[in-house]
């Protein structure tokens, strides 16, 4: 009997064993093993997020699966419209070249005056730049940008160094023309009443004479028969040659009038305001290839 009693005793504890190492086999359902032992790829991968495959807790529980998040469909963001603005400058002004001639100019609109503060450096600046661009407009210069080139210079130097002393005027108004600079002014009792501006007079062949004599005739729209074309603001002096508006670019001199005092619009009104018939008309000097 006592050895069936230990036979019993060891079958039951065999018992025992299996069904308590049944608890830590590995479970089909978890993906994984128990508790001791080296993990299983999918735990490293889930840890780092790299996998959705459940794995067991520190409990040997299965751990509920974290679903791999769905890439979100973003709208492609669109091209935005960037404006860039200039930062300003003490220097150099944006879209007002400096020309060739910039220190001569600068000296030349600093002695003339009224053009806004020069600075004579040779470097074009802000100030320059509006000072420069006043002076174009004002006689007729093309194009209005503030750069210091051939036909800029020309004709600063021509007014700047136009002496009005030379003109001989009487106690009256004076209209004096200075061929060889081809500009004009105006005096009355010997004082300057319109500063000296711009003019183109006869071209080669049609040379304008320097010499002293008087308006005669005057009419605000002339007709002139041989060369078909009116003369706005006409006031003769002789031979068939006055003042007057012209409709063409005055610094193109490669052409010229047929004798006549060839003036801006402003200059032509101007001088049309000023004169009357007996007003002296003083010449001087000839202009260049003529």
């Amino acid at each position: 009997m006592e050895h069936v009693r230990i036979a019993s005793r060891l079958v039951a504890l065999v018992v025992v064993v299996l069904v308590g190492a049944g608890a830590c086999a590995f479970d089909p359902q978890s993906g994984g093993s128990g508790g001791g032992g080296a993990a299983p790829a999918g735990a490293a991968e889930q840890a780092t997020g790299a996998s959705d495959t459940p794995g067991p807790d520190q409990h040997g529980r299965p751990t509920p699966a974290v679903p791999t998040p769905k890439p979100s469909r973003k709208p492609t963001p669109k091209p935005t419209r960037t404006t860039t603005r200039p930062t300003p400058s003490t220097g150099t002004s944006t879209g007002c070249p400096q020309g060739q001639h910039q220190r001569a100019v600068e000296a030349y609109l600093a002695r003339l005056g009224g053009f806004g503060t020069i600075t004579v450096d040779g470097r074009q600046s802000v100030a320059d730049c509006a000072a420069i661009k006043k002076f174009q407009k004002r006689y007729g210069i093309r194009p209005v940008e503030g750069r210091a080139g051939p036909t800029t210079l020309d004709v600063a130097q021509r007014l700047a160094t136009t002496d009005t002393a030379r003109c001989k005027a009487g106690t009256g108004t004076t209209f004096c023309v200075d061929l060889t600079r081809q500009t004009v002014w105006a005096l009355r009792a010997g004082k300057v009443i319109m500063r000296p501006t711009v003019t183109r007079t006869g071209m080669s062949g049609y040379r304008t004479p320097a010499g002293t004599y008087t308006v005669n005739f005057r009419n605000p729209k002339e007709w002139s028969d041989p060369y078909e074309v009116w003369l706005p603001y006409w006031q003769h002096f002789t031979q068939g040659m006055g003042f007057h508006e012209t409709t063409t670019y005055l610094h193109e001199k490669s052409i010229g009038s047929h004798g006549c005092v060839n003036l801006l619009h402003a200059d032509a009104v101007r001088m049309w305001e000023l004169g009357k018939v007996g007003t002296r008309v003083v010449l001087i000097g000839r202009r260049p290839g003529t």
